[in-house]
């Protein structure tokens, strides 16, 4: 032991009873342009996300309502509060921020006398140096994420658009990892999912290989969640965290590896243990689309008898009858049906409610009706024309096209929209063998509904676009139609929030 070592103790208890003194003001001295100061957040950018916390070592960020905030789709409605007590400046918070909205000024000195200002929330409560431009930021395009998502593997646009068969052919495990390790856990995905779907967990599961679970946490929320991974619309993507500086995780496409990995185990998973013993009421379902199977199949799992009344031959509504097989396939659609009816569901198809049985009668001979009976009237445009041969009602094509027929369009196609269906009509009459196939739309493409992938993958396909245009009418000339359009331009936002298209 040395000399130090025996006196140290000494010198300290030497100290404890002088009177402690402090630094009334420390030195002034600006920090360096990318000094690591206190925090600041853009409310702007920021959607409460969480991430921050996440990743936060010493647990110094937690997340807390913001009074200001209102909770939407994509935004919790919360902002990080920074505990400077445990905050080591590492500005791990900072690097991992999707949005870009957190970062640390410049400013390093501040006087308190109060212990509980050392935890604050960036951007809600006012600091001196908010406005403060310096400091450390994420730099563009340094993430500790993986701001591109793993590329679907599909058919080539030469080879799909000669063929209905279904062009994405799906993630193997590899692929599915990779996506599934660029999930953050922050959960703006649930509420955004109409489903509230367990998305974060479901991820997981993909992640850690524990497929059957993911098959499970599908099931407790959506019985067709094989066609979901094809079609869905993805609310759930508009709203998650990476696609605010990247591009949002494929969260429908993780969605559909689960299904397709589990087909061989789908019956064992999924029957056994799931419905609770009978209760004696009885349910009609109106409707054999996907809101009433699923309707049915819960009901059927409470242990309430259920019967479907469906008015064409087979079950599946606009699933079956409104998207393209190259986008899902009869068979992908048949063995969840098969799920559905193997709990104990009856059906009777080619029966229209409204004629025999009518909907008085039902709810005379059963305790409840549900009524599902969808979408399927086609939008008519106000114009002169449309009833001239060669003029089609898009939902009506898409039904023909769905029950096997291949009707010859001719050389050149126009289609009027700018949605889904529209995207689904343009790119089924290039399968058709229409060797120029056109979209008018009233709007630009910013304002088009349609997925972007679908624009994208019919351009892919040969699909030309003329946008800012409406048809005004259509007439028969020299054996051919010929459609008279006005010119537009976008005005005031309308309901839609999108621009109002106005003639000009």
């Amino acid at each position: 032991m040395s000399l130090r070592d025996v006196i140290s103790p000494f010198h300290a208890w030497k100290r404890a009873l002088e009177k402690p003194f402090t630094i009334d003001k420390p030195v002034e001295r600006a920090g360096a342009p990318r000094y690591r100061g206190f925090h600041v957040n853009d409310l702007e950018r920021c959607i409460g996300c969480g991430t921050c916390e996440a990743i936060c070592q010493n647990e110094a960020i937690d997340m807390v309502p913001d009074p200001g905030a209102v909770p939407a789709p994509g935004d919790s409605g919360l902002r990080p509060r920074v505990d400077y007590g445990r905050c080591c400046w590492c500005a791990l918070c900072v690097d991992v921020c999707p949005t870009g909205c957190l970062g640390m000024a410049s400013e390093f000195n501040w006087i308190t006398v109060d212990g509980g200002d050392w935890r604050y929330v960036p951007g809600v409560e006012p600091k001196p140096w908010d406005a403060d431009e310096r400091g450390y930021r994420r730099a563009d395009g340094a993430w500790l994420l993986d701001p591109v998502r793993t590329a679907m593997p599909m058919l080539e646009p030469a080879a799909r658009s000669r063929t209905f068969d279904e062009m994405t052919l799906g993630y193997d495990g590899d692929l599915a990892r990779e996506e599934a390790t660029r999930c953050i856990e922050c959960g703006l995905c649930v509420e955004a999912c109409p489903a509230h779907m367990d998305v974060p967990q479901y991820i997981r599961a993909i992640r850690e290989g524990r497929l059957e679970e993911a098959l499970e946490l599908l099931y407790d929320t959506n019985p067709f969640s094989e066609s979901c991974g094809r079609v869905c619309t993805a609310r759930c993507e508009e709203a998650c965290a990476l696609g605010r500086g990247g591009e949002p995780i494929a969260i429908r496409w993780l969605k559909r590896f689960i299904t397709d990995r589990t087909l061989g185990v789908r019956d064992d998973v999924i029957r056994p243990a799931r419905t609770r013993p009978g209760t004696g009421t009885r349910v009609a379902v109106v409707g054999g689309g996907p809101s009433g199977l699923t309707a049915a199949f819960y009901l059927r799992q409470l242990g309430h008898a259920v019967t479907v009344f469906e008015m064409n031959e087979r079950l599946g509504g606009m699933l079956r009858y409104g998207i393209p097989a190259y986008r899902l396939p009869d068979d992908v659609l048949d063995r969840e049906i098969d799920v559905i009816l193997a709990a104990g569901v009856e059906v009777r198809t080619g029966v229209a409610v409204g004629d025999e049985p009518t909907l008085t009668g039902l709810r005379g001979d059963f305790d409840a009706v549900y009524v599902a009976i969808g979408a399927w009237q086609g939008s008519r445009m106000p114009i002169e024309g449309l009833d001239e041969t060669g003029v089609h009602i898009g939902i009506e094509f898409l039904d023909r096209i769905a029950a096997g027929e291949r009707p010859d369009l001719g050389r050149s196609v126009a289609v009027v929209g700018g949605g889904n269906t529209a995207m689904d009509c343009c790119r089924s009459a290039v399968r058709l063998g229409a060797g120029e196939v056109r979209i008018l739309y009233r709007r630009t493409e910013l304002e088009m509904p349609a997925a972007r992938e679908e624009i994208e993958e019919a351009r892919e396909e040969g699909v030309e676009m003329d946008f800012l245009v409406t048809p005004v009418g259509i007439e028969r000339a020299d054996g051919r139609l010929r459609i008279t359009c006005l010119g537009m331009e976008l005005g005031e936002p309308d309901a839609s929030g999108r621009r109002r298209p106005v003639p000009v």
